[in-house]
């Protein structure tokens, strides 16, 4: 390459939270139904893209803060961020020449989608790289190929999700609310919830769980309504393959949580606070007890204050030289 045909061009995609979290009985396909609440919180990814030398396909670099554990990440076509350059250049029918370098904050399987805004990162990135210029229902549908959440992950805000999950429905959330999550360089995988899930409760209904009531509190503005009907139904598994969380939620309640819960399939725990003060009162006694329970929770795990609704991905930097 000579001087100026180098652009780069940065994008940030934040972490999710699911505030209900309905799951019926498997299909036939595999997939659960999901009836779900997505927010965005303030905990975000960065990907930044670059041109690539002809004929290199995509090519991964990853780095991470200190509470985010990278030794498990494949840099190959398992990887969504590869998945998602290749999937695009193909469907534009072009070469997925580019380097794409992620700075995670973002736990890997922590229950926080942070490999699906990874994934929609990159979508945005190549499609302003490339000059794309695609409608968004274009990069919604291959957001949708790529996994149940990334679709959400290009979104942001606060939506109601349904079908895997995929199917979005924005929801007026006009409030500004507070939590605290804890979490984990020790991961759980999502298909081995689902599958605990699925021994736990061999007779779970067909449809799953209505959001009705997350909406309602959400639309309240009332922290105090919100906590009162939270709900994961993937809560169960995720305490029962890792007993320390169970612990977890009752100690952050103690600290003056209105409510905590485990975020998706975990074993990241979000805990709704009523306000700024609370939120940081919270995370100064979590931070104090955590480290000598580290044997649960994974050593180098973060106790972070974070707001949502935090905004869908957006271009954060643009770079030619």
């Amino acid at each position: 390459m000579t001087t100026g045909d180098v652009r780069t061009l940065t994008v940030r995609a934040a972490a999710k939270i699911n505030l209900h979290l309905g799951v019926g009985a498997v299909r036939a396909d595999g997939y659960h139904p999901i009836d779900t609440v997505f927010h965005a919180v303030s905990l975000f990814d960065d990907v930044t893209a670059a041109t690539g030398e002809p004929g290199s396909g995509p090519v991964l670099t990853l780095d991470g803060s200190d509470h985010v554990d990278l030794v498990d990440v494949p840099f190959d076509r398992r990887n969504l961020v590869h998945a998602a350059a290749t999937r695009l250049a193909r469907e534009q029918q072009r070469a997925p020449d580019v380097r794409v370098a992620v700075h995670k904050s973002i736990p890997v399987a922590g229950g926080l989608a942070g490999g699906s805004a990874d994934a929609a990162a990159t979508l945005v990135a190549l499609d302003r790289l490339w000059g794309l210029d695609l409608e968004d229902q274009d990069l919604l549908r291959v957001a949708a190929d790529l996994g149940s959440d990334v679709p959400f992950a290009l979104l942001g805000g606060t939506a109601r999700g349904t079908g895997r999950g995929e199917v979005l429905q924005r929801v007026d959330d006009r409030s500004t609310w507070w939590w605290v999550l804890v979490t984990s360089t020790h991961g759980l995988s999502t298909p081995a919830v689902y599958r605990r899930f699925d021994e736990l409760f061999p007779t779970a209904p067909a449809r799953p769980t209505p959001a009705d009531r997350v909406e309602r509190a959400i639309h309240s503005g009332d922290p105090v309504q919100l906590a009162r009907v939270l709900h994961n139904d993937l809560e169960p598994a995720a305490f029962d393959l890792r007993p320390g969380l169970a612990e977890l939620v009752s100690r952050g309640e103690a600290a003056g949580a209105l409510r905590g819960m485990v975020s998706g399939s975990g074993p990241t725990c979000a805990f709704l606070c009523a306000d700024a003060d609370a939120a940081r009162a919270v995370c100064s006694e979590l931070r104090e007890t955590e480290p000598a329970r580290a044997g649960d929770l994974g050593a180098d795990g973060a106790v972070l204050v974070t707001t949502g609704p935090a905004p869908g991905v957006h271009q954060v930097a643009y770079e030619r030289r």
